[in-house]
């Protein structure tokens, strides 16, 4: 199967040697994302706004790759403060619907840029 890397203008720049998506197949991995907007490549302020700006642009990359949020089969989530995680819940279930995709969430010590959480998933599309 031949790799298609996946880009798009609505979501950051890759701040790195890395693509925002790859398709193999039907399967898309798409690349952490931190609370970039991608229109200044600044990081928002806050915890909430850089997980609702996570989910858009794990959005715009997913919708560049031919799917969506709700084509995503797992995520792993990255805080510096895992006392955030309910905020996480909060957020993701406003951007996916139910059955959600498998999930992981970890604990670092610090994230490219300063930023406060990154997540990356995979999704599956037919």
């Amino acid at each position: 199967m031949a790799k298609q890397v996946i880009r798009t203008d609505a979501a950051p720049k890759a701040i790195g040697t890395y693509s925002q998506a790859v398709r193999c197949g039907n399967t898309v991995y798409l690349a952490g994302q931190i609370g970039l907007d991608p229109a200044t490549m600044e990081l928002v302020a806050g915890i909430a706004p850089q997980i609702q700006r996570v989910f858009e642009n794990l959005k715009a990359v997913a919708a560049a790759a031919g799917g969506g949020l709700n084509d995503i089969v797992k995520l792993t989530v990255y805080l510096t403060d895992l006392n955030h995680f309910a905020r996480v819940n909060e957020v993701m279930a406003a951007y996916l619907d139910a059955p959600y995709p498998a999930r992981a969430a970890l604990g670092v010590a610090s994230l490219p840029r300063g930023a406060l959480v990154e997540i990356d998933a995979i999704m599956q599309l037919e």
